[in-house]
């Protein structure tokens, strides 16, 4: 394929890659810190500087991206629809759940664009990785 993607993985997934084409997954996604992660930049010397940019935001809210990642579940069905059903029924519409949905929704598109043959590794924290 040879390719590089920049942008939400979930609209790549869903506009750019086939059904079925992809042998491995490396999935490392943000670990709901609750933190913000900048870049730090150094002077030629090597010292540090306070000059920093935003690299991402490891933080969640529940709002209209999350509900609309649980609808897009929701409508998938199946095993998946029901466990997140039920995780929102116990621990409610926070930001562990905004979470979820979010994951939820791009492993369904992960899942689809793998082989039958395929495999996906994903890499998780003590933050969310027993939800």
């Amino acid at each position: 394929m040879n390719k590089l993607f920049f942008g939400d993985n979930l609209h790549v997934l869903h506009e750019r890659i086939k059904p079925e084409s992809v042998d491995l997954v490396y999935l490392d996604p943000p670990f709901n810190s609750n933190a913000n992660y900048n870049v730090l930049f150094r002077e030629d010397s090597g010292a540090p500087t306070e000059a920093q940019a935003e690299a991402f935001r490891d933080t969640w809210e529940w709002g209209e991206q999350a509900a609309e990642a649980y609808e897009d579940v929701m409508r998938a069905s199946g095993d998946v629809a029901l466990a997140l059903r039920g995780m929102r029924a116990w621990i409610g519409q926070n930001a562990m759940m905004a979470y979820l949905a979010m994951m939820a929704v791009r492993l369904l598109e992960l899942r689809d664009v793998l082989k039958p043959t395929g495999s996906l590794y994903l890499h998780c924290d003590p933050n969310a990785s027993h939800y």
